[in-house]
């Protein structure tokens, strides 16, 4: 079973590490790709990153993914319309506005962590269903439980659980990322996978939250790449 961490950041963002440093990691935890989710800066960086992630992949022999994090539905408009330059779509989640977005786009790979400063889980049924329908995965953020006080990490467990109720009643596809900023706090499959049970999954939707859905992530990457596709929903035979 091949296991992906699709939201890491590197020093290149707000992240602490290098991205060798964090590949590296992956590698050692046992991890078959990750993804740097970075924030869009123009097309000279966007070239480094490219260079930066390339070789990272040729030095590690993990599958090493570029991703950006739109910040506003504005940028996330921006970056859906450039979905052919880099891997991952992932929008950053919490404003209701911003998650009913994410999940209204086929672009968009990843919902981050759509309950981050509320006092709910950021979804309801409709945008359940909207997330089933355009392949949005939403996230459990192995950071937002990390590193908030006992106050703030009760009430987030609790958003993570409905949002995993939800998930189960509207089949929409949830998957798990450390959010890691350092090298240091990437976590291995098992820790994963044990905190989403926790959450209310069952160990099977655990496992596909860290394999089978970011393993159809990356296989869209693929055939966007192959030059078939078009559009979401429209690819040359």
């Amino acid at each position: 079973m091949k296991y992906f961490d699709l939201h890491v950041h590197s020093a290149f963002s707000e992240g602490e590490s290098t991205i060798p440093q964090l590949a590296r990691r992956a590698k050692e935890l046992g991890y078959a790709g990750i993804c740097f989710s970075e924030y869009f800066e123009g097309r000279a960086r966007l070239e480094k990153l490219k260079a930066e992630t390339a070789k990272a992949q040729r030095d590690t022999g993990i599958e090493i993914l570029l991703g950006f994090e739109a910040r506003s539905t504005q940028e996330l408009r921006r970056l859906a319309g450039m979905r052919r330059m880099f891997d991952v779509l992932l929008a950053h989640g919490g404003d209701i506005a911003m998650n009913r977005a994410a999940v209204e786009t086929r672009e968009v790979d990843i919902l981050t962590h759509p309950e981050q400063g509320r006092y709910d889980s950021g979804m309801n049924h409709v945008m359940a269903r909207l997330a089933k329908e355009n392949e949005v995965a939403i996230e459990i953020n192995f950071r937002e439980i990390l590193t908030a006080n006992k106050k703030t990490r009760s009430r987030t467990l609790a958003s993570m659980r409905d949002n995993v109720a939800l998930a189960k009643k509207y089949k929409m596809p949830m998957i798990l990322c450390s959010g890691a900023i350092s090298h240091f706090e990437l976590r291995d499959p098992l820790c994963m996978t044990s905190m989403a049970e926790l959450l209310g999954m069952a160990p099977e939707q655990a496992k596909a939250a860290l394999s089978a859905v970011p393993s159809r992530i990356v296989e869209k990457i693929k055939k966007r790449k192959s030059g078939k596709w078009v559009m979401p929903g429209v690819e040359i035979v």
